[in-house]
């Protein structure tokens, strides 16, 4: 007899986090909705992840756990759903965290309302110093359930805004639409992005929960938040073109509020991009970053989006200042003073962010 399938398939991909792993586990574990399966992928570890998982997966039939040479979480990701069998999918990070009713409520959502797709709300927790202090902040948006294609496409602008819309791991995927389009995670840093991009495209039926239930953690020096890219600007770049063809596709590049969130979106990111730049580990010197930056701020569609957007706060409207009176100068000392308390102090850095 076939066994029969579960409700939902968690995949998750582990790359030395033996000090985190077994907690994400947990929390999936200690799941209201039991009829689960956890796929892990112990991307070639070096430290104790593979054996903190094994004897894990000794005491639960639910976990499976594949060890693989080091390739990547993207190709992880895709082996893990090579091997699922679960009606919806959900991704899950090793070293995050979820509240427990989360598995139960998504698929309720998605039962009840028979959506593709559903999107929740969740936590950023950032930590700061050595005895659990941490921000706590939350992206979400009110509940709603898109009847139509159109309204989602139409509305997707807000959970774009929200951070909602980039990350797999806040979401519920219908596994039969994931093969039916024939997706997969490409071999890139950033991966999450295209991939939900390739799902929404043309999506019917989502909706999204005001429901926050996943906790996503920044609290390692090494995490991919803290370390200088050398193609970080070509990389966002990549991105807004993404962005520019989702709503040429849609039919909404002439919608003002979607534009406006998409331009916004692209120079709050440019300056994220002029502080990389700025990032102290960065092999350019002073005249090679000034000429970078000049590049950045002087592109057409830098001066585009900042003639575009409309800042949410005194804070981000001063921030973009440089960029709109092209003075390179005042953006390099901008970039270097966001660098610096980046670095040094962490609660600030996610506070600024968080309001900004």
């Amino acid at each position: 007899m076939t066994p029969k399938a579960p409700k939902i398939s968690v995949i998750m991909p582990a790359y030395n986090v033996d000090k985190y792993v077994a907690r994400a586990v947990s929390s999936i574990q200690n799941q209201t909705l039991e009829d689960f399966e956890l796929l892990v992928v112990d991307d070639g570890s070096k430290d104790r992840t593979g054996s903190i998982l094994d004897s894990i997966a000794e005491r639960d039939i639910r976990v499976t756990v594949f060890h693989r040479q080091n390739g990547g979480a993207p190709a992880a990701r895709n082996y893990a759903l090579d091997h699922a069998h679960g009606k919806y999918v959900v991704f899950f990070d090793a070293d995050d965290w979820a509240e427990p009713r989360m598995l139960q409520d998504m698929y309720e959502m998605c039962e009840k309302d028979h959506l593709q797709l559903a999107i929740a709300a969740f936590y950023i927790d950032t930590y700061y110093g050595s005895e659990g202090e941490h921000t706590e902040e939350v992206k979400g948006c009110p509940t709603r359930i898109y009847p139509t294609q159109q309204e989602f496409r139409a509305g997707a602008w807000k959970l774009f805004d929200k951070n909602l819309l980039y990350t797999p791991w806040n979401k519920m995927f219908l596994r039969s639409r994931i093969e039916e389009i024939d997706i997969r995670f490409k071999p890139t840093f950033w991966d999450d992005f295209p991939f939900v991009l390739d799902y929404i495209r043309d999506v019917e039926r989502v909706g999204n929960t005001q429901t926050a239930y996943y906790h996503f953690i920044r609290q390692r020096s090494e995490s991919e938040t803290s370390r200088w890219r050398p193609n970080m600007y070509q990389k966002r770049e990549e991105e807004h073109g993404w962005m520019l063809d989702l709503y040429r596709h849609w039919g909404l590049d002439g919608d003002p509020a979607s534009m406006e969130m998409v331009q916004r979106r692209y120079v709050e990111r440019l300056i994220g991009c002029i502080e990389n730049v700025c990032n102290p580990m960065c092999d350019l010197d002073q005249k090679q970053k000034l000429a970078e930056i000049d590049r950045m701020i002087n592109s057409e569609r830098a001066q585009l989006a900042v003639a575009v957007a409309q800042p949410q706060s005194k804070m981000m409207a001063m921030m973009l200042q440089p960029i709109r009176s092209r003075n390179v100068n005042l953006a390099y000392q901008e970039g270097r003073l966001i660098s610096f308390v980046k670095r040094h102090n962490t609660k600030m850095f996610a506070t600024l962010k968080a309001n900004r």
